[in-house]
This record gives C-alpha cells, sequence and structure tokens, in this order.
C-alpha cells in the first residue's frame, strides 16, 4: 500500500488480523539503513496470528519516496507518527533496528504516549567523533560512485566472516544486497545527516515504557557497550547481546534475536 504523507509517497505493509476483527495490540518494525520492510518478513510471519503489524519503507528508502537532506530523527519520527495516524493505530510496540532503533529511541522521548513498548536493537544512543566521521566518506562515496560502490563494504559490516562464507547464506546476502542497490542517494545521504547529529542521551532516564536494548556480539558499529549504557540508563530495560552476529542481527541470528524480542513483547503485554 501507498500513502503520500508529509510530502512524501511513503509504501506500507499491515498484517494481522483485519481491522474490527480482533482487538491484538499494533507492532510497528522500522527498517535499518539501506533496508526495506523485507528485513522484518521472519518476524512478521510469526507474529501475525497474534499482533497487527504496521511496517514501512523508511523516507528515502525501498519504495518510499526521498527528499533532499538533511534529514533529522525529529522528521523520521513525525514520519512514523503520521503513518500511525493513518492507519488509526493510537500505540503500538515500536521494534526498530539501527536507523529504525534510533527512530524507536527518539519517539519514546518524544511521542511516548504513541508507544506501548520499544525495542531499539543494534542502535546508539548518540554519535561520537569516529562514528560520525564514518559517514563522511561513505556520503561521499554515495554522491560520487553511487550505491552500488557501498553494497560490498556495508555487507562486510553488516555480517560476520563466518555468516558470509557459509553458503547457505548466499540468498540472504544476495537480497540484502538488492536492497541497498534500490536506496536512494539522497535517502542514504539524508538519514546519514540524521546519524552524525544524533545524541538523545538526555531524554534516557526518563523513558517509562519497557524497553529490550539488543546489539550483535561482533557489532562494530553499534556494539554491546551502546546497548548496555543505554539499558543501564532506562529505568527496568533489559539488554541482550545477540551471539553470533553482526550488525544486522535479525537476519543473520533469528533464533537468538526473535526469542528476545518475543518475550520482551510478552512481558510488555
Amino acid at each position: 500500500m501507498n500513502i503520500e504523507l508529509n510530502g512524501i509517497n511513503f509504501r506500507y505493509e499491515i498484517d494481522g488480523p483485519a481491522d474490527g476483527e480482533s482487538d491484538a495490540p499494533w507492532i510497528m518494525f522500522s527498517n535499518s539503513l539501506t533496508t526495506d520492510v523485507a528485513m522484518w518478513d521472519g518476524e512478521v510471519a510469526q507474529l501475525k496470528d497474534r499482533y497487527r503489524i504496521l511496517r514501512y519503507d523508511t523516507r528515502g528508502h525501498g519504495q518510499s519516496g526521498s527528499s533532499s537532506g538533511p534529514y533529522s530523527f525529529a522528521m523520521l519520527a513525525e514520519d512514523a507518527v503520521a503513518l500511525m495516524d493513518h492507519v488509526g493505530i493510537g500505540k503500538a510496540h515500536f521494534v526498530g533496528l539501527s536507523l529504525g532503533g534510533m527512530t524507536g529511541l527518539y519517539m519514546a522521548i518524544h511521542h511516548a504516549e504513541r508507544l506501548l513498548s520499544l525495542a531499539s536493537c543494534d542502535a546508539r544512543a548518540w554519535s561520537p567523533p569516529d562514528y560520525i566521521d564514518a559517514w563522511v566518506g561513505r556520503m561521499a562515496v554515495a554522491r560520487e560512485k553511487g550505491m552500488e560502490a557501498l553494497v560490498e563494504p556495508t555487507i562486510e559490516r553488516w555480517f560476520t566472516a563466518p555468516f558470509r562464507a557459509d553458503p547457505a547464506s548466499a540468498p540472504v546476502l544476495d537480497a540484502v544486497r538488492e536492497m541497498i542497490r534500490e536506496t536512494a542517494v539522497d535517502g542514504y545521504n539524508g538519514c546519514a545527516e540524521a546519524l552524525r547529529a544524533h545524541d538523545e542521551r538526555a531524554g534516557l532516564a526518563g523513558i517509562s515504557m519497557p524497553c529490550l536494548f539488543m546489539t550483535g556480539s561482533e557489532d562494530t558499529s553499534t556494539p554491546p557497550e551502546c546497548a548496555q549504557e543505554m539499558a543501564a540508563a532506562v529505568p527496568g530495560a533489559e539488554c541482550v547481546i545477540v551471539t553470533p552476529a553482526s550488525h544486522i542481527s535479525n537476519i543473520e541470528n533469528p533464533d537468538v534475536y526473535d526469542a528476545a524480542l518475543f518475550a520482551h513483547l510478552e512481558r510488555a503485554a
């Protein structure tokens, strides 16, 4: 499905019981940088009998339109709220990974009245200098050479060497490569600017909803200490380190990731 909101044509999908047939709670899934709604296929397949599910392509990703940057997490959160309003969702469990996890963190601080719980995965509360600097080079590559030049470097950062070397992983990795290629350069660089300017540390202690912070044990972009520090700052939050996994932990190690996520959702209920 598609809808124009905030000047952008958004692609979104709804799964689970039809409207009016169930009072099941809503879950909203938000994708990582350079992926789309398909990154959540495994989770949706297991949850759609118990939850109503909204997932969408972030601005500048997948089949959603892009705008010139820079973007901000205030903008990305406003997109999420507008989609919730369009669908008629008052409150939802929010599950995001990487860019989506940071969008969820912003939502939990600035739009807390719209969330039942937060699962912020492979994310971080702020952007230190080395993290900021890394985006400068990637943005230049996207502008000068296009998204194809970022495909293999991104795959190497996102997945561990054993996972990449396993022949059984080839179809999964090829699907992720295609998602990266399909990301608009404006969308990539716009979201990269949001990532570079990100700092929500001051709001962590004020989060009162059930929270799960989760990351891959070998994630170099958002390492375990990022999840551990956020969990320590948010009252009652839980922290799970997905082992083994790198950045896209739900795809690399779905058994561990899903078990932790589903337990979090049950506790939040």
